[in-house]
């Protein structure tokens, strides 16, 4: 048995499914049946019924698996679309309803698409946007945020809280954070863009005002995705054209890639159990291997398994004495995709935000890879990195001492 992104043609191990994910084949099917098909979904005609009823049976689906109702489903081009409708949104409803509302409150191992809303919105429309402070683990500190809600709860218009982070994986208290903000009756929004398919996602039984999720993570295609919103709550639309999607995402609807992400959705959720048990013991050869040839090595994120602590498939590494950037480029000549979780702004370079908010220093932050594992991933692929790391590890350590030294 072979993955599909690692074979002796291309000889590509692909870790890096927390960025994006191949699509399943039953979605890839669904997406090439539905764009045979003509209808907008916005027309009265019978084609665009079909295609207006290919939409709510996508709703109907994913409202399902996800714990929510049909009406709480908004679609969305993505989760950055998502994030900002419900970071800017909220923030606008609550202020526009009472004026002291200024205060947004997020940890500060956000993701960009809410962290650059957030500032954004700190820059051009008077928001006063608290970070909270992480563990060493990258989990939320649960007493902080519960002193700064208790500050002034009157004062804040929101509180946005990662479901699991994209670059360590760690899981955040949700159901705490939940609790304390709607004792104070403030709404909670969270990008659940990677824990869904990874850990149980429920929306209404976590208690949640807002969630994000996108089909490419979880074997959809990307181009679509979702904001489960409340119907109760007020939000003020970024958009405004014929009114689709209550009035708070307007746009003609992508019918084909609605259905493929209900499909993806569907298979994500009905085998999320079996897959977290198979990427989990991926997980721990490859950081066992890792530890063989590279014995300081320094595992980031909770240490402890299971849906309450961190994703089963994201393992970030630390590498001292090394460059992520010249770790990956260097993998990558052997074949070997994943990502260092790093931002770069206009080619250069910059420490993780989340490692740094985690309490390490620039040198460790520079130093680190995340080798993130999915639906395709398999045993060879592990097998593949192993072979080529000896050598891609003495290059890299050699021209980071040679770097240090030269500082």
């Amino acid at each position: 048995m072979t993955s599909p992104l690692t074979d002796a043609a291309t000889a590509v191990a692909y870790f890096d499914h927390a960025a994006t994910t191949p699509m399943v084949p039953e979605s890839t099917a669904t997406m090439a049946e539905h764009l045979q098909r003509l209808g907008n979904p916005s027309s009265l005609h019978a084609s665009g019924r079909a295609a207006r009823r290919t939409v709510e049976e996508s709703r109907e689906s994913i409202a399902q698996q996800l714990g929510a109702r049909p009406a709480d489903v908004v679609f969305t081009s993505g989760g950055t679309e998502a994030d900002n409708i419900a970071v800017k949104g909220l923030y606008w409803a609550r202020r526009a309803a009472d004026p002291r509302r200024r205060r947004v409150l997020a940890p500060a191992t956000e993701h960009h698409a809410v962290l650059d809303p957030l500032a954004w919105l700190a820059g051009s429309e008077d928001a006063d946007v608290e970070l909270v402070g992480v563990d060493a683990t990258g989990r939320l500190r649960v007493d902080e945020l519960r002193e700064r809600l208790e500050r002034d709860p009157q004062s804040v218009a929101l509180v946005t809280c990662m479901w699991a982070n994209n670059e360590v994986g760690t899981i955040a208290p949700i159901d705490a954070v939940v609790r304390l903000a709607h004792m104070a009756g403030i709404p909670v929004h969270s990008d659940a863009v990677q824990a869904l398919g990874h850990v149980p996602v429920d929306f209404t039984r976590c208690g949640l005002d807002a969630m994000t999720v996108t089909a490419h993570k979880v074997g959809g295609p990307v181009g679509v995705g979702a904001l489960l919103l409340r119907r109760e709550l007020d939000v003020v639309p970024l958009l405004h054209g014929g009114g689709q999607e209550r009035d708070i995402r307007s746009g003609t609807m992508n019918a084909p890639a609605v259905a493929a992400f209900a499909v993806a959705v569907e298979l994500a959720v009905a085998r999320q159990a079996a897959q977290a048990v198979r990427l989990e013991a991926l997980r721990t050869d490859l950081i066992a291997r890792v530890r063989g040839i590279v014995p300081d090595v320094v595992v980031n994120g909770d240490p402890v398994p299971g849906p309450e602590h961190r994703l089963p498939g994201i393992a970030h590494l630390t590498f001292p004495g090394c460059e992520g950037d010249s770790l990956l480029m260097l993998l990558d000549a052997h074949g070997i995709e994943c990502s260092t979780g790093s931002a770069c702004t206009a080619g250069v370079p910059q420490a993780s935000h989340v490692l740094l908010a985690m309490g390490q220093d620039e040198d460790s932050a520079r130093a680190s890879l995340r080798l993130s594992l999915g639906h395709t991933s398999l045993a060879a692929d592990v097998d593949f990195l192993i072979d080529a790391l000896p050598a891609v590890y003495e290059r890299s350590r050699a021209a980071g001492l040679t770097g240090a030294a030269l500082r």
